[in-house]
């Protein structure tokens, strides 16, 4: 038996016992370089490392003062390994003294949360829900209104707003406007139809375009004096027609001067979608020859349609968008009837040969503008908008004034007017 002798001199009470300064460290693990705050990793230390390996707890790692590492400092998660423990996450302002000039990511010692931003946006969007303008241009007869009332399946046309079907649409270019609030898996959206009755309905159609250009612009100045207003909204209302559905007359042989002045005149202020309207009096190869004949018109013209190529972020966004150029410009069916087909109710138009199903890709391409304009590339459209073409409309308003003065609420209240 070993006796053990303790003197009273060897015994400190611990309230006492002075705390060391760095803590201890196994003996072959060597000190932290001033680029590297955190020390050389000892082998096996890990979840991941067996069962001999040691586990260093967080508090044990000196971090330099000011570093912001130790917000990333945790213990390592079920399956890491060594490796894992020994990374630690990009500071901003590096080592004590030095910059840091990496441009690479490292691995993150534990779950932060940054992934949730995603849900809290989605969260956000459901209470406050969002804007979508879409502005219809085309002669009368072209079913422009039934095409909107088919794409969002209700009735937000302007006849749903007090239009009955035995009036006379006027014959002088004007712009109405109808909003509706239409929600979908409790997604709130503020949908504002404008119409513009009597485009191309004269017999002299020179500058018919230029009440509709009026009204965009007009937007962007209202959106404009918004943001340079002293006391601004929380949350500016946005009126900016994010998308242009152009109606194509479908005669089989090639566009009108005034479909060409018209798009080239637009084409750098909003993003016009062209499309061939009631397609079921083509048949497939007279749509196809139609539709290869317009994008050469268009390309001859110089006039780009939406989505533009300069506007591809990547690869993947080009090649997604490339495939979409070549379908264009869509050729499509409207209808709000139902008809049983197959024992289903569909959308459809009814003829003497059959009835034309509206969603059916195998009878027209409604199906795939749907899915372009709402479930694709929506939000897309919305950010062109703002970035490209109210960019622009912004920086020539200010180039010309040398800057916007500042508006009271008493001219915000009748800009809204």
């Amino acid at each position: 038996m070993v006796i053990q002798t303790l003197y009273m001199s060897d015994i400190v009470p611990p309230e006492v016992r002075p705390k060391p300064a760095v803590p201890a460290k196994p003996p072959h693990v060597g000190t932290p370089s001033p680029s590297t705050p955190f020390p050389p990793q000892v082998s096996g230390i890990g979840g991941g490392g067996g069962s001999g390996g040691v586990s260093v707890a967080p508090s044990c790692i000196p971090v330099p003062i000011g570093s912001h590492g130790s917000a990333n400092i945790g213990a390592p998660t079920a399956g890491q390994g060594a490796g894992h423990v020994g990374g630690h996450a990009m500071t901003h302002g590096g080592p004590q003294g030095g910059s840091n000039t990496s441009g690479s990511g490292s691995t993150l010692l534990g779950y932060i949360g940054i992934d949730t931003i995603i849900e809290q946006m989605r969260k956000k969007t459901m209470k406050t829900g969002f804007d979508f303008n879409i502005m219809v241009v085309g002669h009368s007869g072209l079913g422009k209104s039934t095409l909107v009332n088919t794409l969002f399946k209700s009735q937000v046309s302007r006849r749903s707003a007090g239009w009955a079907r035995d009036d006379k649409i006027p014959k002088t270019v004007e712009i109405r406007s109808v909003s509706h609030v239409i929600e979908e898996g409790g997604v709130k959206m503020k949908l504002t139809v404008v119409d513009t009755p009597g485009f191309g309905d004269l017999i002299n159609n020179d500058n018919c375009w230029e009440p509709i250009c009026k009204h965009i612009n007009e937007q962007y100045e209202k959106f404009l004096k918004e943001e340079v207003n002293i006391t601004r909204k929380k949350r500016i209302p946005d009126t900016r027609v994010h998308c242009c559905l152009y109606f194509i007359s479908p005669t089989g042989h090639s566009l009108r001067q005034l479909d060409l002045e018209f798009m080239k005149r637009l084409s750098h202020s909003v993003n016009i979608i062209p499309i061939i309207a009631k397609a079921d009096t083509m048949t497939i190869e007279e749509r196809q020859e139609f539709k290869q004949r317009v994008r050469k018109e268009l390309e001859m013209s110089g006039i780009e349609f939406y989505p533009q190529k300069e506007f591809d972020d990547d690869m993947e966004d080009k090649s997604d968008n490339d495939k979409i150029r070549e379908a264009m410009p869509f050729a499509v069916v409207g209808s709000d009837k139902e008809y049983q087909v197959s024992g289903k109710r569909v959308l459809g138009r009814k003829t003497a040969w059959g009835i034309v199903e509206v969603e059916n890709p195998n009878h027209c391409e409604f199906a795939q503008l749907r899915d372009f304009l709402i479930r694709s590339h929506l939000q897309d459209l919305k950010e062109v908008t703002h970035n490209i073409h109210y960019e622009t409309y912004r920086a020539k308003r200010l180039n010309e004034n040398g800057g916007l003065h500042p508006i009271s609420a008493n001219d915000t209240q009748e800009s809204n007017l």
